[in-house]
């Protein structure tokens, strides 16, 4: 007997938000350093290690999302370790963010003109001082918009972390569901939660893109 959509329902899936912030929060922090990496690979002077940066942002962005959790949770397994749900979420959400960070933030530092590189080693910077006291400070602006762009897209695929087991605020969504088969009021909460969850990210994104501009 299926029961009515009440507070407990709404409880499971505010908790269900909470790992999906929590499983965002896990994702993102990885893919930027994964990013950061594949960054400093993909604009370096050695020309072997920028083919291993393509070619690692090459076969992620060519693969599903879907393909990358079933490899990290199961093929994992396969091999004899045993690896926490959640965990295997954020290894497989970081491994595909870091691909398409580290393209956005390379974009970001060649925007940046040709003569602040000159200038910079004008006044006798070495590469990495020049990546970090010139073009990365510049870039940054210019990358806030697509980045976060990417943090919102970023939450919104936390939902195919319930294929695996997590259970986040889609995978709470489809329990919900099943108890009260109501599904155009339990998926309308929902896409509030995850409106109410992206436009703050959004809006604070675009205010400070408007601080930041003037200093381009």
């Amino acid at each position: 007997m299926f029961r009515s959509f009440g507070l407990n329902e709404c409880l499971m899936l505010l908790a269900g938000l909470q790992w999906t912030a929590g499983l965002t929060v896990l994702a993102f922090a990885g893919s930027f350093a994964l990013g950061i990496v594949l960054l400093l690979a993909r604009i370096a002077r050695w020309v072997p290690l920028r083919w291993v940066a393509i070619g690692w942002i090459n076969a992620v962005q060519g693969t599903p999302l879907l393909g990358l959790l079933f490899v990290a949770f199961f093929g994992l397994a396969l091999c004899g370790w045993d690896v926490p749900r959640w965990a295997a979420a954020t290894a497989a959400l970081s491994v595909y963010g870091s691909a398409f960070l580290a393209d956005i933030w390379r974009g970001s530092v060649q925007a940046i003109p040709l003569g602040q590189w000159e200038a910079s080693a004008a006044l006798g910077l070495g590469r990495w001082r020049q990546l970090r006291h010139v073009v990365l400070p510049q870039a940054f602006a210019i990358a806030i918009p697509p980045t976060v762009g990417f943090l919102v897209q970023l939450i919104k695929n936390t939902s195919l972390a319930s294929v695996v087991g997590v259970m986040e605020l889609s995978r709470m969504a489809q329990l919900v569901n099943g108890a009260t088969f109501a599904p155009f009021i339990v998926y309308a909460c929902v896409c509030g939660l995850y409106f109410l969850l992206c436009y703050p990210l959004t809006w604070w994104s675009r205010r400070l893109e408007a601080r930041l501009a003037p200093a381009r």
